[in-house]
């Protein structure tokens, strides 16, 4: 006998208890119908007592037993919405997060829309910053990095997805010299960031699925990206170029200051919705020339 829709709900929210709230299980049934079927959460409240045919059934059952290894539902299902548009990811990117959104709107803020801007994204992952930046900036350029081929496949793909135009190249940040930048109106970085120290404060669907080569740096230097990125940053923004990071909740003084200490103008430390410090904006160092 197959189930209804109300007895699925009622099903993930019993079952996934012990591990998320009855808003997450509800949310995970809708992302479910949404993928499958294209649903939105008035359409699944209205077919509650649809019966689901075999294949949904055993499809949602799968679902449910992955949830329960605390795998996180946007690779089960292979996709999920960033800044309005749909994104495919898979183990070897990041989940994109909320608060990146906020970082996008913020450059959205921090610019004309229809001049020609030079954009630079390092370590795209999935190319959602890089992505949705194309897409909101017509006239601008924009120029995508990522130590990984895995992941600038899918940020390929989600281009291509998504109608943008990016260029996808693969660089390791930690390897380039200032010699081999080209100058850009905005540079944006979202690095890894993560200590060691904290991954025992870090959810299981987290530290278990999500790639640690994007998210982890070591306790004595948490800091390498953020100090690479800012030297390449101070020779390579042009006249008036802004940096953008999103940052360690718990670094943002000590972020701050390595810009200040370079030169960086106008630094500004923002949080998210979730009252969070999270993304910094800032000027670049006026030319001694």
């Amino acid at each position: 006998m197959q189930l209804t829709v109300k007895e699925i709900i009622r099903q993930f929210r019993e079952e996934l208890s012990q591990f998320y709230n009855v808003h997450e299980a509800f949310q995970f049934v809708w992302l479910i119908f949404d993928h499958l079927h294209g649903w939105t959460k008035t359409d699944m409240l209205l077919r509650e007592d649809t019966k689901l045919t075999d294949s949904d059934h055993l499809f949602v059952q799968n679902v449910l037993e992955r949830l329960k290894n605390h795998e996180p539902i946007q690779y089960i299902i292979g996709e999920t919405e960033f800044f309005g548009l749909s994104f495919d990811v898979n183990p070897s990117v990041l989940i994109p997060r909320p608060e990146t959104e906020e970082l996008v709107e913020w450059i959205l803020e921090s610019v004309t829309a229809d001049k020609s801007l030079r954009i630079l994204d390092i370590g795209t992952g999935s190319g959602c910053i890089a992505v949705s930046l194309a897409r909101h900036l017509p006239g601008a350029t924009v120029t995508a990095w990522d130590v990984s081929s895995d992941a600038l496949m899918v940020a390929e793909n989600n281009a291509r997805k998504n109608k943008a135009v990016v260029s996808f190249v693969q660089k390791d940040v930690l390897k380039i010299t200032p010699d081999e930048m080209e100058q850009y109106d905005i540079i944006v970085s979202n690095p890894p960031y993560v200590r060691e120290l904290e991954k025992d404060m870090m959810k299981e669907n987290v530290l278990n699925h999500e790639p640690q080569l994007a998210l982890f740096v070591e306790d004595h230097d948490p800091l390498v990206f953020y100090r690479h990125i800012t030297r390449l940053a101070t020779e390579s923004l042009l006249p008036d170029g802004l940096l953008f990071f999103e940052i360690n909740r718990d670094m943002g003084r000590e972020t701050m200051e390595l810009l200040a200490d370079n030169g960086f103008r106008e630094t500004e430390l923002r949080k998210d919705l979730s009252g969070n410090f999270r993304m910094l904006k800032a000027l670049g160092p006026l030319s001694i020339f």
